[in-house]
């Protein structure tokens, strides 16, 4: 069995990442740019594979995810001719989600879109019951759409030369890592950090698995921590204050290019989300990403164990503008 990273086929998976052939993913288009990124489904919170677990009701999960609710998926989507994903997303922001960690918003509104057309496209009633219960059930739903709406957004920014824009974010528990648009597709790495956030009852950080997943492709975006100050509700799941959300906020317009112009924030006057990390700007000010993330239990079959904050590590940064140093030095030498 052959593993790679998820972005080297354009794919985002949240925690460790699992995508494999067998498995039903989202397709977000840049209608703009002509490119595309997919993510899987997300299964909910608790025991699931991308926390590791793979005990037979996980799996069965999985298999009913891919008979039942991709079917009844497509045939909405279909039916609506497709989904328009930022205005939804714009809206998420100002009613209290981040679009990372807390996305009841998000998952509400796409359910109300995709509901009515699943039950005009004539799929099964009992499947489009099953799947309604799912969703319903599931705050995290749209964390996935989420992070395949980033890295469509992302990678039309690739390939751009002495750039010192950041494309990708990602760890897999061991290493955590970055690309540059200015430096292709080359991962700068460092060991990835173990987080010190809320833990569920009886857990502590001693049970941690070092950071992992791909989902701090939405921070690079503007969203999750970047959009902290959105989601003052997000401190009851991964720490901190009201204020601490609106300082992660602010802070991160030191190391980013702009505004996400599509992302306001009301409690900010509706400035737009700081989004475009700059290498260059996290090495010069000090200041790391803010991210944040769910934690898994370091042993595998237990699953999530809690949630916080947490920085990418400067070490990343350092590497990749050396090597774009490099680069633009030897363009310039012809």
């Amino acid at each position: 069995m052959a593993l790679e990273p998820c972005h080297d086929h354009g794919v985002v998976g949240p925690m460790a990442g699992i995508v494999s052939p067998s498995m039903p993913v989202w397709i977000v288009a840049n209608a703009a740019h002509g490119n595309r990124a997919y993510s899987n489904l997300n299964e909910g919170l608790g025991k699931v594979l991308r926390f590791g677990a793979n005990s037979p009701d996980v799996l069965d999960r999985l298999r009913w995810m891919g008979t039942v609710l991709q079917p009844v998926l497509a045939a909405a989507l279909d039916e609506l001719g497709g989904l328009e994903l930022k205005p939804l997303m714009a809206q998420a922001l100002h009613m209290g989600d981040e679009i990372h960690n807390r996305n009841a918003a998000a998952s509400s509104l796409l359910f109300r879109r995709l509901l009515p057309a699943a039950l005009r496209s004539g799929a099964a009633r009992e499947d489009i019951a099953a799947c309604a219960d799912f969703i319903a059930g599931n705050d995290h739903f749209f964390l996935n759409v989420s992070m395949a709406a980033s890295k469509a957004m992302l990678d039309a920014a690739t390939g751009v030369a002495g750039s010192s824009l950041v494309t990708a974010m990602a760890r897999n528990g061991v290493e955590f890592g970055i690309r540059l648009t200015g430096c292709g597709d080359r991962w700068f790495t460092t060991a990835a950090p173990v987080v010190d956030g809320l833990y569920f009852a009886g857990y502590s950080v001693a049970d941690a698995a070092p950071d992992l997943g791909d989902s701090c492709i939405t921070e690079i975006a503007g969203l999750g921590g970047f959009a902290m100050a959105a989601a003052p509700a997000i401190v009851q799941f991964v720490g901190g204050t009201p204020d601490d959300a609106l300082a992660s906020t602010n802070e991160m317009t030191h190391i980013t290019l702009g505004r996400n112009a599509a992302f306001t924030l009301p409690p900010l006057d509706f400035v737009g989300t700081p989004a475009g990390i700059d290498a260059r700007r996290v090495v010069d000010t000090g200041i790391t990403p803010v991210i944040n993330t769910g934690i898994a239990h370091r042993e595998p079959g237990i699953g999530q164990i809690g949630a916080g904050i947490t920085r990418a590590p400067m070490a990343c940064f350092t590497q990749a503008v050396a090597a774009l140093a490099t680069n633009v030095a030897r363009t310039a030498a012809g």
